[in-house]
């Protein structure tokens, strides 16, 4: 065919086509051209769709015009040598063994759910830049966000986005009255949506491209395995990024599944939980299970028989649980688990004995069912969390050295004060309640205008070097203050930080005994009193003790009277009784957590409560009681 010959453009779209009008012309574009030219650019190509359905005058291919430049000769060359290509290269895919060609699309695919987690969290990068260089305007917006969404009487605060009128109108609402309202139906108890909002987007992006600047290795195909049904990710991510095998959604699989294939894979560099406590119950039960698991691998029930990897998992288990990810994981870099209340203990066992020598990271922290901090910084120390000023609402309450002051007044991110104690007031867009939440932060640095933070802590049982608990007054602290949480059955008022303090200094006296979770209920929500003294009755699971003599239990009743000069009265003249401790087997803290979840207005993660108020969550661990 001549390239003077005439076309009719026809009907049906040409691939070649569509790519040069996508493709070609805008390179073609560039440069300094006339309009006249830049017009016949698309007139010019539509030869490309020539059918022979009759003559009708148009355009010629000489019309267009000359490229401009050698670099756009090449690339149409290259165009066109693709072209012909295209045939070879299809009969040399059809050749490839099945394998291969899966192979081969898994690693396209991987290459492009990575490329896009790049532009993605570089997109919100730019939007927290921007919105924590304006933290006053950011949380302005925020607010009017929570108001439009508001449900019930407050609605008329709606057109209102003054932050002094809301403060007015809106008094601050303890966490266990909020509860209590939404149980006598107040207030709407939060969806389950609000877990999944754009604060939850942009921890996932951001955490994720942060933990991939840290670990390179940990996004390649293979070096992440989830070992839990629940996600570490605040938000689930579809296509293309399932491909990183990051971020799943929650309950995809059962935890013996789960576990079973990350235990075929030797070469993981890293490890992911939903939260401590569910990985803390991975490792024990692998523990538990290890033989039953191994001959399962064995017999490669499912997959391929891997005896070799079977015998690795016995040794493995065989020298104990100090450094057994490791063991089990030689390259394994990094574990992620989401922070949320109640997580000290059991990242505290984690790190002192089966994820001993391995970094921990949080892509954000988690309260009342949303993520409220952001962790930019895999390398720094775990707990270092950056104070978003969008939605949702945050404010800070300033905390005294010694009781929290009634007649404080919040304050926005931008106001926050380095060194500076607070605890954070969160709004619900649902019943826009302001809530405090108990968590104590303390801001340590600022990022732009906003505040970077750790959650603080006050002797949570922290442990040593050598597995064992720190003796007080160490600096080492963990995530987990909790302000209103209290045990009085006369009045003595103990805080939930002082009782942890009291019980890190018992189990301290245990010889061998390593604590991994408890809780706390008073005797009148149990019954338990029998005619005596009210009293505590304290719930303890424990590593390396099966069973507590009486002596060990009395030494929780001593350290109490150290701490609580009050209750050392009461204790004096009888009016409160000595506090009994239980031991719990394997697996009830696991029930009292699907217990929780199972409440209408539970978050997610659920919060293990230290102190135990409704009576059939105290039996959940009564009925698991082994000594």
């Amino acid at each position: 065919m001549s390239l003077s010959s005439r076309c009719v453009p026809g009907t049906v779209s040409n691939p070649v086509y569509i790519f040069c009008e996508a493709v070609i012309i805008p390179i073609l574009q560039t440069g300094d051209r006339s309009p006249e030219q830049l017009a016949d650019l698309p007139r010019a190509l539509r030869l490309t769709k020539c059918q022979s359905q009759g003559p009708t005058s148009g355009p010629e291919l000489g019309s267009l015009p000359p490229p401009r430049s050698c670099l756009e000769m090449l690339l149409l060359l290259l165009f066109l040598l693709l072209l012909l290509l295209l045939p070879l290269l299809a009969v040399l895919w059809q050749r490839q063994p099945q394998d291969a060609r899966l192979s081969w699309l898994a690693g396209l695919q991987h290459r492009v759910a990575a490329g896009t987690l790049c532009w993605a969290a570089a997109w919100q990068q730019r939007r927290l830049e921007q919105s924590t260089l304006h933290a006053g305007q950011s949380q302005q917006q925020a607010l009017k966000w929570c108001l439009q969404g508001a449900q019930g009487p407050r609605g008329p605060l709606r057109g209102n986005t003054d932050i002094s009128t809301f403060r007015n109108h809106l008094p601050l609402t303890k966490a266990s009255q909020a509860q209590e309202e939404e149980s006598e139906g107040q207030l709407s108890p939060p969806t389950s949506t609000q877990y999944y909002g754009e604060a939850s987007l942009q921890a996932t992006l951001l955490g994720l491209a942060a933990l991939n600047k840290a670990y390179p290795e940990v996004l390649a195909p293979g070096g992440t395995a989830c070992v839990t049904p629940t996600s570490p990710w605040p938000c689930p991510l579809p296509w293309p990024w399932r491909a990183l095998g990051q971020v799943s959604a929650p309950g995809a699989k059962h935890p013996g599944a789960l576990l079973l294939k990350a235990l075929r894979s030797p070469g993981l560099r890293a490890l992911e939980g939903g939260t401590a406590a569910e990985l803390l119950d991975v490792f024990v039960g692998l523990e538990a299970d290890g033989e039953e698991l191994a001959e399962t691998i064995a017999a490669g029930n499912p997959g391929v028989p891997l005896p070799r990897r079977a015998a690795e998992l016995r040794e493995a288990l065989e020298q104990g649980p100090r450094g057994l990810a490791l063991r089990l994981w030689p390259k394994l870099q990094v574990v992620v688990t989401l922070d949320a209340g109640g997580q000290a203990e059991a990242v505290a066992a984690l790190e002192a004995l089966w994820c001993q020598g391995l970094a921990f990271f949080s892509p954000a922290y988690s309260a009342s069912g949303g993520a409220v901090g952001l962790n930019l910084w895999p390398e720094q120390p775990r707990g270092l969390y950056l104070l978003p000023p969008g939605a949702p609402f945050i404010e800070l309450l300033p905390v005294n050295k010694g009781a929290q002051e009634e007649a404080a007044s919040t304050i926005l991110l931008a106001e926050a004060q380095k060194g500076k104690e607070y605890e954070l007031v969160l709004t619900d867009h649902i019943s826009l309640t302001r809530c405090c939440l108990g968590d104590v932060v303390q801001v340590v640095g600022a990022y732009n205008r906003c505040p970077v933070v750790r959650f603080v802590c006050r002797y949570v049982t922290p442990w040593g070097a050598e597995g064992r608990p720190c003796a007080l007054g160490s600096s080492v602290s963990f995530l987990l203050p909790r302000l209103g949480q209290t045990l009085s059955v006369r009045g003595e008022d103990i805080r939930e930080d002082v009782f942890s303090e009291a019980l890190g200094r018992a189990v301290g006296q245990w010889p061998g005994a390593k604590l991994l979770d408890h809780s706390c209920v008073e005797s009148s929500i149990l019954d338990s009193s029998e005619g005596s003294a009210p009293h505590y009755e304290v719930f303890v699971a424990l590593r390396g003790l099966r069973n507590l003599s009486e002596e060990n239990r009395d030494k929780l009743d001593h350290c109490l009277q150290e701490v609580s000069p009050r209750y050392k009265s009461l204790r004096f003249w009888g009016s409160v009784g000595p506090a009994r401790v239980h031991l719990v087997g394997q697996g009830a803290f696991r029930e009292l957590r699907v217990a929780l979840a199972a409440c209408p207005s539970s978050p997610y993660p659920p919060e293990i409560p230290r102190v135990l108020r409704h009576r059939h969550l105290a039996q959940c661990l009564q009925k698991r009681v082994v000594s």
